[in-house]
């Protein structure tokens, strides 16, 4: 869509000279996104993007930060249909699209077994037909407004038989008047069923939608009747967006998805299957999302190595500067290294293609940059250690979105999705930041254990927990409520956290005491204490959930643990 339908004013103000006035017509445009004049919206929403490559990085960040706030959300980013028993009929959920009126211009892709989804209007009703043990799968929603999309889950107790037709008949877009076309993605093969945690409590007849912690009981030919917890927007008439725009709206990152929480079950106490030398003193570990790679920051040299899961073959990659800790995209085919010398200078990301293992460029950030990860939206969000501020990059790295000033000195970032909030530790202010994700602004610190380093948030996004390195101990955090819990008596110096992939235990890597303390996920408790090798500083567990890594600084190892049954 052209430029040119946009007020004249607001053309002379994003095309001024002068900074102020720039930024005026950023919030014009901010304003005609959020308009019901569909094809000025979508154009608004354009220029916006188009806006996010200046050089200025105050423009790209203020014009970043407004498509944010103009985009589609989808509420709740979860659906849990839960366990089922054989020859269940179809189950049905509504999730609102949220945001601007072009939010409701959208197309419906679909991708899992018995699955299927129409749009009409801002209800995106979902139904599942259990024709399989397992669903894991992804609805995503599509236009000028950007994207979005939910993930369903759900277990048959056992082996549903039903004929494809049988399943096509019972959930058709034509149900729905004005229902958007669904375009159905090829069904991944069965999977063996394994004993399945029910994340959320299971209603027999009904539907649960997780992640916003909203349910909705639905069944054959009643209308969706809300808890407390959410009103349903009221049903708004589809609009009609124009072709070009939909077709130039970004996609998904196309992570591959795993079903986590439903394909393992987490060990109270993980088994220690070997170690493997990798190069010299390792400290930043990370899995890429096929679980085939590992990636270590090695910071007393300038290589990044690489560990071939299957062959347990090592390779490196030579680096400008000296890594520290490192993150791969969404996708896995780019990984993201935060680099700085013990000077400080040299300070800077390193992105590497993940399938040639070459450098592509260097990224410039503040001083410092610690544990950097990537967001769920794919931003890469860098803590600047020496300057009191996360920085915040697109997802392939190229130019700043965005910056957030947070407590001195934030050490890492890790994210709820389905609350939109992101979570830094601060060491030098013991507290933890809680960042709004839909403004990238600080919300609220709360005060935690001595020296925070490492923070991890649980698979459903409710718990955040947190290590104290000078306390000898972690807090847990209801990433809802903001209300801590603890703190828990850990081992000496703990310096990394994270969650196993179905919630129930939760690892913390012990610096002073060589060891990994695992806790129940949900209590705090201390389960079990593994040994590992000397000076661990970093844990990483596989997206599948079956094994952990622990790099080993002054071992200039990786120990590897078996973590789930």
């Amino acid at each position: 869509m052209s430029e040119k339908v946009l007020p004249t004013q607001v053309l002379t103000e994003i095309d001024s000279s002068v900074r102020e006035t720039r930024l005026k017509g950023v919030g014009e445009l901010e304003r005609l996104a959020n308009g019901s004049d569909l094809a000025m919206a979508a154009a608004a929403r354009r220029t916006l993007m188009r806006l996010t490559q200046e050089d200025s990085r105050s423009i790209a960040a203020a014009a970043a930060a407004a498509l944010e706030r103009t985009a589609l959300r989808l509420n709740p980013e979860r659906v849990h249909f839960g366990q089922v028993a054989p020859g269940t009929p179809r189950l049905v959920a509504e999730v609102l699209v949220e945001g601007p009126p072009l939010a409701a211009a959208a197309a419906v892709t679909v991708s899992g077994p018995g699955l299927r989804a129409v749009l009409n209007g801002r209800r995106l009703r979902i139904g599942w037909l259990p024709a399989s043990d397992w669903l894991d799968g992804t609805v995503t929603v599509r236009g000028p407004a950007g994207w979005a999309d939910v993930q369903v889950t759900g277990q048959v107790t056992a082996p549903a038989p039903m004929s494809r037709s049988e399943v096509e008949e019972q959930f058709e877009p034509a149900e729905v008047p004005g229902a958007t076309r669904v375009t159905v993605l090829s069904t991944p093969p069965a999977r063996r069923q394994r004993r399945a945690p029910v994340l959320l409590a299971a209603l027999a007849a009904g539907v649960l939608l997780g992640g916003a912690g909203v349910a909705v009981a639905l069944s054959r030919g009643e209308k969706p009747v809300p808890t407390p917890a959410l009103a349903l927007a009221p049903t708004t008439a589809p609009a009609t967006a124009p072709a070009a725009e939909t077709a130039a709206a970004p996609g998904p990152t196309g992570v591959a998805r795993v079903p986590l929480a439903l394909s393992v079950s987490s060990l109270a106490k993980p088994a220690m299957v070997g170690t493997i030398r990798v190069g010299d003193e390792p400290e930043g570990v990370v899995v890429s999302p096929d679980n085939r790679t590992v990636y270590i920051a090695n910071q007393s040299s300038r290589i990044l190595s690489v560990l071939d899961v299957a062959s347990e073959r090592v390779t490196s990659v030579r680096l400008r500067n000296t890594p520290r800790f490192v993150a791969t995209s969404r996708d896995g085919r780019l990984v993201f290294v935060s680099m700085y010398e013990d000077d400080k200078t040299g300070s800077g990301v390193a992105v590497v293609d993940a399938a040639s293992r070459k450098v592509l460029r260097y990224m410039s950030t503040g001083v410092q940059p610690y544990t950097l990860a990537v967001g769920p939206d794919g931003r890469v969000w860098v803590p600047i250690h020496s300057e009191r501020r996360v920085e915040i990059y697109g997802a392939d790295g190229m130019r700043a979105r965005g910056e957030v000033l947070v407590p001195p000195n934030p050490h890492a970032v890790a994210f709820s999705g389905p609350l939109r909030r992101a979570f830094t530790p601060n060491h030098e202010s013991n507290s933890v930041a809680i960042i709004d994700m839909r403004t990238d602004r600080l919300v609220k610190s709360v005060p935690v254990s001595k020296a925070p380093h490492s923070i991890a948030v649980s698979p459903d996004g409710r718990t955040v927990l947190v290590a104290g390195y000078e306390a000898d101990s972690a807090d847990l955090i209801d990433a809802a409520t903001l209300r801590r819990i603890g703190p828990f008596k850990v081992g000496k110096q703990p310096q990394s956290v994270a969650f196993a992939t179905d919630g129930e235990h939760a690892y913390v890597v012990n610096e002073g005491g060589n060891s990994v303390s695992v806790l129940d996920g949900h209590t705090g408790a201390v389960t079990a204490t593994v040994a590992v090798g000397r000076s661990p500083r970093t844990i990483a567990v596989s997206p599948d959930g079956r094994m952990a890594y622990v790099s080993n600084g002054d071992d200039d190892t990786i120990s590897v643990l078996r973590t789930a049954s």
